[in-house]
């Protein structure tokens, strides 16, 4: 390896498709993009509050997963986001009304006002609640041109009545990678929820309520890293070669 110098920039230009011509016969020189470092660092970066939106996935009276995202939004307002709590009541089962639905337009709308997102679901029967899941299957990968959970940040959380479990983290990570989303490392489980709220269905302190913190603390960091340049870091070489195809048929296709 002593003879092979290494590139000090990134190959741009004709060298880049002099480099790609005899190694990669696939690939469109021309939509190909060497990572840019430079466009990591936005030259302005936002100034208002991160904008989260949190979901939770149960309707009962006392609702732990309501509670624990009750707790996660105060944490979030106190790191100086702004929140919006969805309040999933109402909202018919999905195909089951149209999109015009009140309930359905108010998620939506709130998905796209959002550049973060927060889950938090029950486990019941070892998996995320159908309420849970069905706000999630209202929100579509696309609107139009836009994409409304395409690269904005993600934390997962769920509570248990039993001891301590992951499956509907689990299943809500396949589910943020699904949406295109930057589910961040953290997560939290609750387990024996109940236990963990008292009399003012407030947390309790403990070890629970720490990973909480730290889980908010994390969705802040990465929201605010990852909201000015998040149509780069989505930026992907298929939709560039899609996109173009699209393009140049539109150009010239023949009078109709």
């Amino acid at each position: 390896m002593s003879g092979i110098k290494p590139l000090h920039k990134p190959p741009s230009g004709a060298l880049r498709k002099a480099l790609l011509t005899p190694d990669l016969p696939n690939v469109d020189g021309a939509l190909f993009q060497v990572p840019d470092t430079e466009r990591l660092h936005p030259k302005t970066s936002s100034t208002h509050p991160p904008r989260i939106l949190l979901l939770y996935g149960s309707l009962r009276p006392r609702s732990f997963s309501r509670l624990l995202t009750a707790e996660a939004a105060r944490l979030l307002h106190a790191m100086g986001a702004e929140t919006r709590i969805f309040n999933p009541s109402g909202l018919p089962l999905p195909d089951d009304a149209p999109e015009t639905h009140p309930k359905v337009v108010e998620l939506r709308e709130l998905t796209q006002w959002a550049e973060g997102m927060v889950w938090c679901s029950p486990e019941r029967h070892g998996a995320m609640t159908g309420i849970m899941k069905a706000q999630i299957d209202w929100i579509p990968l696309a609107m139009g041109a836009v994409r409304p959970t395409q690269g904005k940040t993600l934390a997962v959380m769920q509570v248990s009545g039993g001891s301590q479990s992951f499956n509907a983290l689990n299943q809500m990570r396949v589910l943020g990678r699904w949406m295109r989303m930057l589910t961040i490392p953290n997560q939290s489980s609750v387990a024996k929820a109940f236990l963990e709220f008292d009399d003012d269905d407030r947390m309790k302190p403990s070890a629970y309520y720490d990973r909480v913190v730290d889980v908010m603390e994390e969705l802040v960091k990465f929201t605010l890293i990852t909201r000015d340049i998040a149509p780069y870091l989505v930026d992907r070489y298929s939709e560039r070669k899609e996109s173009a195809q699209e393009l140049s048929a539109r150009v010239n296709q023949g009078s109709i």
